[in-house]
């Protein structure tokens, strides 16, 4: 302890007020808002906070610890879009490259206009939720399936309709049948994403070795919002080797310092290197701007949101500028940096090093 608080102290912080925070996160724990977290606070490479607070699961009264594995809900996404631009680097795809280039099945109902950058951004025109008996979101090939099969409801890059799992399963077959078709996807992501940037915590699927550090997923909050709690909820109930990279990877706190890490240094962490510097800023560029994010449309109505903008680039969801409501907090934003905030794993922002 004594020596994170010496760290703060070197990287500007105040370690009294930085104890706020985890003093809030008790509270709120405390309240029953939340069981527990890990949370983790960096400046310029150095951690000045790495702590576990409340519970991993209150009924049984385990606690929460540092090295605890969470669902990383659409966090996933970015790792998904990481080995997108890596295929992207090599030459085998562009942003602009037709999914039906990769995936030919994929040209069905009027969907050759359909790019792997519409579906990186959230533009394609497919619907946000597909419902059809024979989808497996865990499968990569039943989502090609399914989606293939698809109409899109919109034009490719008129609107920003958030996809929360089908698109990235579909940038995933994209990846796997560039790879060869030999590996899974989770084994892609493990072998030139996680394992390069030191996630050694980190895969898609719940591996059985991990279940043990497993947080399950709990719903605190009754409040009315996107996801009824019984889909969040059932993340629990992933296995090894499911493949829903839209959203089904697991991960700890330490992990996704060292994504972010990895990120803020150009593409690199300690001597490996995932993707280039001039790619890691063509992939933090804001691509749909100030359009709006269509997901948070219901929010107007219901809770009185203003509309949300998009800004989303080929690698991150950006904050933007201004002051924009989210789902977990009051997002405020005064300069462009890539940031994510899904309620279960993390809120965060990536400022690249200078």
């Amino acid at each position: 302890m004594l020596s994170l608080q010496l760290a703060a102290s070197a990287q500007g912080f105040d370690p009294e007020r930085l104890s706020r925070l985890s003093d809030a996160i008790a509270a709120d724990v405390e309240a029953q808002r939340i069981d527990g977290a890990v949370v983790i606070v960096a400046r310029g490479g150095s951690i000045v906070l790495h702590e576990a607070i409340g519970f991993a699961h209150r009924e049984s009264g385990r606690e929460m610890q540092a090295d605890d594995v969470f669902i990383s809900m659409s966090l996933s996404k970015q790792f998904t879009n990481t080995a997108v631009l890596q295929r992207i680097e090599r030459g085998e795809i562009a942003v602009d490259t037709p999914v039906v280039a990769v995936i030919p099945e994929f040209a069905t109902q009027d969907k050759a206009g359909i790019q792997i950058g519409h579906l990186i951004t959230h533009t394609s025109g497919l619907p946000s939720v597909v419902m059809a008996k024979d989808l497996n979101a865990a499968d990569l090939a039943s989502v090609t399936t399914v989606l293939a099969r698809t109409a899109p409801i919109a034009a490719p890059g008129a609107q920003v309709m958030y996809s929360p799992i089908l698109a990235h399963g579909l940038l995933a077959e994209v990846v796997r049948r560039l790879d060869g078709g030999n590996r899974r996807f989770g084994r892609i992501l493990a072998d030139d994403v996680f394992e390069p940037l030191g996630m050694t915590d980190t895969a898609l699927g719940i591996p059985d070795e991990v279940r043990a550090r497993y947080v399950p997923v709990v719903v605190r909050d009754p409040t009315p919002g996107l996801f009824p709690p019984g889909v969040l909820e059932s993340s629990d109930r992933l296995k090894p080797d499911s493949d829903m990279p839209g959203g089904g990877a697991t991960t700890t706190a330490l992990d996704v310092f060292n994504f972010a890490e990895g990120w803020r240094l150009g593409g690199k962490r300690d001597h490996a290197r995932v993707l280039s510097p001039a790619m890691v800023r063509f992939a933090l560029e804001d691509r749909t701007g100030t359009s709006p994010h269509l997901l948070y449309e219901y929010a107007k109505a219901l809770r009185g949101w203003p509309t949300v903008p998009s800004h989303y680039s080929y690698g991150f969801w950006l904050r933007g500028q201004g002051v924009h409501p989210m789902p977990s907090a009051i997002w405020r934003a005064r300069a462009p940096s890539a940031g994510w905030a899904p309620a279960v794993i993390a809120s965060g922002s990536i400022r690249p090093a200078t």
